[in-house]
């Protein structure tokens, strides 16, 4: 797998990131990583369910992987939540 194949999950609508993953598979990606961390994480599996509802009905989920990741803030470290999501085709 490729930094390519993975889709990092922020704060744009669902839908841009569906096509992003509909978007690597047809270019001929066997595998899509989605990652997030946040608030973003349900976001993420909105994202997940949507492509293989959807758009690409024989993806499945792979893998899931959770963890917490820690971040500097400005009031010291802060602990935050992330996912990766692994989709195949």
């Amino acid at each position: 797998m490729t930094e390519d194949n993975v889709v990092y999950i922020g704060i744009k609508p669902v839908m841009n990131y569906v096509l992003a993953v509909v978007t690597q598979f047809n270019n001929g990606a066997s595998e899509v990583v989605i990652k997030a961390r946040g608030k973003a994480i349900s976001r993420a599996v909105d994202v997940v369910e949507v492509s293989r509802n959807r758009f690409i009905e024989e993806a499945k989920v792979k893998d899931i992987k959770i963890g917490t990741e820690k971040i500097a803030t400005d009031r010291g470290e802060s602990n935050v939540s992330i996912i990766e999501i692994v989709m195949t085709k």
